[in-house]
C-alpha cells in the first residue's frame, strides 16, 4: 500500500473514531440528566443558560452548528457527498461532536 493510501485509510479511521467519541463522551454527561429528569426540555434549556460560562458555550456551539450545516450542505453538493440529511439529523439529534467528524468521514470517502 502506498503512503497516500495509508494516510487516507488512517484519516478515515480517525474521523470514525472521533464520530464515536462524539456520541459517547457528550452522552455520558447527558444520560444522568435524562435518567433523573426525563426529557424535561424547559429544565434542560434553563440549565443550558444557567450562567455566563454555560451560555458562552451554548451560543458558541449553536452558531458553530449553523455555520457547519450551511458549509457542509453546499460542500456536499459541490463534492457529491451523498445523504447530507444524515449530517443534519446527527447535528440536531446528537450534536456537532458527531456531525462534524461524520461529515468529514463521508466527504473523505466521496473525494477518493
Amino acid at each position: 500500500m502506498d503512503q497516500r493510501r495509508q494516510i487516507e485509510c488512517l484519516m478515515r479511521n480517525i474521523w470514525l473514531v472521533l464520530a464515536v467519541l462524539g456520541v459517547a463522551i457528550p452522552f455520558s454527561h447527558f444520560a444522568p440528566f435524562l435518567m433523573e429528569q426525563g426529557l424535561n426540555l424547559p429544565l434542560f434549556w434553563d440549565l443550558l443558560f444557567a450562567n455566563r460560562v454555560s451560555s458562552f458555550f451554548a451560543t458558541d456551539l449553536i452558531i458553530s452548528s449553523i455555520a457547519f450545516l450551511l458549509w457542509s450542505y453546499f460542500d456536499s453538493k459541490k463534492n457529491k457527498v451523498t445523504h447530507w440529511w444524515l449530517i443534519l439529523a446527527a447535528n440536531l439529534l446528537l450534536g456537532l461532536s458527531l456531525a462534524l467528524p461524520l461529515y468529514f468521514f463521508r466527504r473523505h470517502s466521496a473525494l477518493k
